[in-house]
């Protein structure tokens, strides 16, 4: 059993997910403003068009000029343009609306035994943060969705300037959660990002790998976490 100082979180799909996929999410908007798209078309297009504006303006376009807020309006316009929408009008009131509507708590769902797992860790006296790529609406997500307060940070990579797997948004986090390297865990679903970036900087790391997710790179099975709450048999307090 590792003993810690500080727990440092992803926060997508790691404790919370979209209640249901992009594109039915997005279609669903457009059929309420009068709109007939394909979820299965809206859903390729966003992956195309996020894949491409990530390319091009990484980090939510941090350092090119570009608010996260305008990153964003303009991935939701393109992925309905590539669906076949061309009224601008009905494009700029639709990004407007979906911006503003994944901050709601209604837009997200908590992993299962996420609030426990939480909870439980701030009773036994661990140091709490968050560490995500995401941008400046975090705060006000966690807020809405009532797991704001089991934290003592909330670092999103528009904030820090660096975006997991830089081991910079890490370094952040250690100095923010008073902690050495070997002092700290972080917990999160990606393996590249979560797992193996916090490794490379010397902290501890768990992988959240539900069972029937399927196979990815080998990882220790004591650095597995078939659910939030088996992290609670792996870590004790420093």
């Amino acid at each position: 059993m590792l003993r810690l100082r500080l727990l440092t979180w992803d926060v997508k799909d790691t404790l919370l997910r979209l209640r249901q996929p992009v594109g039915q999410g997005y279609a669903a908007e457009a059929r309420a403003q009068g709109l007939q798209v394909q979820p299965e078309a809206l859903g390729r297009s966003f992956r195309e068009v996020y894949g491409a504006q990530s390319r091009h303006f990484p980090n939510y376009g941090h350092g090119h000029g570009l608010s996260s807020r305008q990153w964003w309006l303009d991935v939701i316009k393109q992925s309905f343009r590539l669906s076949g929408v061309q009224d601008e009008a009905a494009l700029t009131k639709l990004a407007e609306k979906l911006y503003r509507d994944y901050c709601s708590p209604h837009t997200w769902e908590m992993l299962p035994g996420a609030a426990e797992t939480l909870s439980r860790c701030r009773q036994l006296g661990f140091r709490m943060g968050v560490v995500s790529n995401f941008d400046s609406r975090l705060e006000a997500i966690l807020s809405q969705c009532n797991l704001r307060h089991h934290f003592e940070f909330v670092l999103t990579s528009e904030a820090a300037g660096f975006a997991k797997p830089d081991g910079r948004i890490f370094e952040q986090a250690l100095r923010l959660g008073g902690a050495r390297p070997e002092q700290a865990a972080h917990i999160g679903d990606d393996y590249s990002r979560d797992y193996r970036a916090a490794r490379a900087v010397g902290m501890h790391s768990f992988l959240l790998r539900p069972a029937g997710q399927g196979q990815g790179p080998e990882v220790p099975p004591e650095h597995v976490l078939p659910t939030l709450s088996h992290l609670l048999a792996r870590v004790k307090v420093e």
